[in-house]
């Protein structure tokens, strides 16, 4: 298998690519497709790095985890290739996997999966493989069905009564609801023939380029139904929803479930620690916090500590934070080792003016503050916020951040 796993996400990836985001407190989105693999049967696992890989690699490392830690097969950290012009980042995912084709040749399975490394989701592969088989298919895509607004996002797929892929295309008014979820299978012969003929000459994206063309050679492309949770992170907004989603008291994603478990990289962190007057409701609270005032609704990550006073609601608080007393985050995306302090307020109000500074607009009253930053005591965040630099006193007016401004 190949996971691609670049890509950004406004703040949280100025220091860390996609696939490392934290995620539901104790994981990393990289996790479920490692997880996937590992309880699938695939052992062989390619890591294709792109966009700030250093956080990615120290959270694989040499795979122990998933008990990848092995002379043969095991998981292997790809490099981003330096291209003769001097790039080195990769476009698409049709190029990642070409400029890696020699690990591809280097391998011995027939088939090749391709995987992305920010989705939300529990598959078994070994279902999409033989159904790729049983059809002695060139590409086999694995779709889902999704509501209808969400659906332009994604490749819609238009296919025969026997799931033989027609048409592949993104519509702004899409009629159908069934997308690819960017899951592939490939006859190696195939894949390496079309990335040579096409990547070479500029292609770039599996769905928008080689795919088509797949089709238009009339290769057979048949489709593979999912049903159950996926969640694909393509936004700050999807970022939180789907993280809040695993606060819900029968999430649809299962994070507990003994025959399916997932592995990570843990923090040597003690025990989360809950204060005298504490309260905490509908939240996933992580190793190492500590945690004395009240919290609803929140991700809390491991290290966190949330002082007497403090309230923290509907929210998303990454590792080592601190939010300092008689502070209030609302609807806020907090990134790692930042310091809330006193008496600030953070989703103030109900101006939802919208942020367009954001990759793609910050406009439901979603907050975000970078790492390593400071709030100082006193300041007020509306809505729609970025933040990016240290806040002081003072160099404001009434030191507020009004609706959908970025501070940089």
């Amino acid at each position: 298998a190949l996971v691609t796993a670049g890509g950004r996400l406004d703040l949280l990836s100025k220091t860390r690519s996609k696939a490392a985001l934290p995620f539901a407190g104790k994981f990393r989105l990289i996790d479920f497709t490692l997880n996937n693999c590992i309880n699938s049967g695939i052992e062989n696992i390619g890591v294709i790095t792109q966009y700030m890989p250093y956080s990615l690699r120290e959270h694989i490392g040499i795979g122990k985890p998933w008990d990848l830690d092995r002379k043969n097969g095991g998981i292997t950290i790809l490099q981003p290739y330096k291209g003769k012009e001097g790039e080195d980042w990769y476009y698409g995912d049709a190029q990642a996997v070409y400029n890696n084709l020699s690990y591809i040749m280097s391998n011995g399975p027939e088939e090749i999966l391709i995987l992305p490394g920010n989705l939300v989701y529990k598959m078994n592969y070994q279902k999409l493989i033989r159904q790729h088989r049983e059809n002695d298919a060139d590409l086999t895509l694995a779709a889902n069905n999704i509501p209808y607004p969400d659906a332009r996002h994604f490749s819609i797929l238009d296919y025969e009564d026997n799931l033989q892929l027609k048409n592949i295309k993104k519509e702004e008014e899409p009629a159908k609801n069934l997308v690819s979820m960017g899951i592939f299978v490939f006859k190696k012969e195939v894949l390496v023939k079309y990335l040579k003929e096409y990547c070479s000459q500029g292609a770039v994206d599996f769905e928008t380029e080689i795919i088509p063309q797949m089709l238009a050679d009339q290769k057979k492309i048949f489709i593979s139904k999912y049903q159950g949770y996926w969640r694909s992170i393509r936004t700050v907004q999807s970022y939180w929803k789907s993280n809040l989603e695993t606060t819900d008291a029968v999430p649809e994603i299962n994070l507990y479930d003994p025959d399916w478990p997932i592995y990570t990289r843990s923090e040597e962190k003690p025990p989360v620690k809950f204060g005298p007057h504490s309260l905490s409701t509908k939240s996933l609270i992580a190793n190492g916090a500590i945690v004395n005032g009240r919290v609803e609704n929140s991700i809390i990550g491991p290290g966190v500590y949330i002082e007497a006073g403090a309230l923290v609601k509907n929210s998303i608080i990454l590792n080592d934070s601190t939010i300092r007393k008689n502070s209030m985050v609302n609807k806020s995306i907090i990134d790692k080792n930042v310091e809330i302090k006193e008496n600030v307020q953070i989703g103030y109000g109900n101006d939802f003016t919208v942020n367009s500074d954001s990759e793609n607009n910050l406009e439901n009253g979603l907050n975000l503050i970078a790492r390593n930053i400071s709030v100082d005591s006193g300041c007020i965040i509306h809505r729609n916020c970025r933040i990016a630099r240290d806040l002081k006193r003072g160099q404001f007016k009434n030191n507020e951040i009004l609706s959908g401004t970025t501070v940089e």
